[in-house]
């Protein structure tokens, strides 16, 4: 059974830092690429980074760049991303999906494209 499953979640202040976890069973990250979105209260779920199957692409949203990481272990089925000097407008339920592709380029404006998800991780970012 496919499963994601995050974590790392909390209460940060602002400037702060987080590092979310998304951990695969029951399918390898060789074969998919995986994306992390948030939901912001009263919002649409957005795309905020992805990873492609190798590892060798990633790509982020205008407002994380420079701030968010994300990196995959495919060793450990893990993804992870690292989020830093975090802002009030961070605050979102967390998720990340899994797309089965193995194309070079991973991209995440397509919610539709991320067949699997998990049940998502709060962050807030407030003082």
């Amino acid at each position: 059974q496919l499963q994601l499953v995050e974590s790392g979640g909390g209460l940060v202040q602002p400037g702060g830092s987080l590092r979310l976890s998304c951990a695969a069973s029951g399918f390898t990250l060789d074969y998919y690429a995986i994306g992390w979105f948030r939901q912001a209260p009263g919002k649409e779920r957005e795309g905020v980074s992805c990873i492609s199957s190798s590892g060798g692409s990633t790509n982020y949203a205008d407002s994380v760049k420079g701030r968010f990481t994300i990196s995959s272990d495919n060793a450990k089925n893990t993804v992870y991303l690292q989020m830093n000097s975090l802002k009030p407008e961070d605050t979102a339920v967390y998720y990340c999906a899994a797309q089965a592709t193995v194309q070079a380029m991973c991209v995440m404006t397509n919610l539709y494209d991320y067949a699997y998800w998990g049940q998502g991780t709060q962050v807030t970012v407030s003082s």
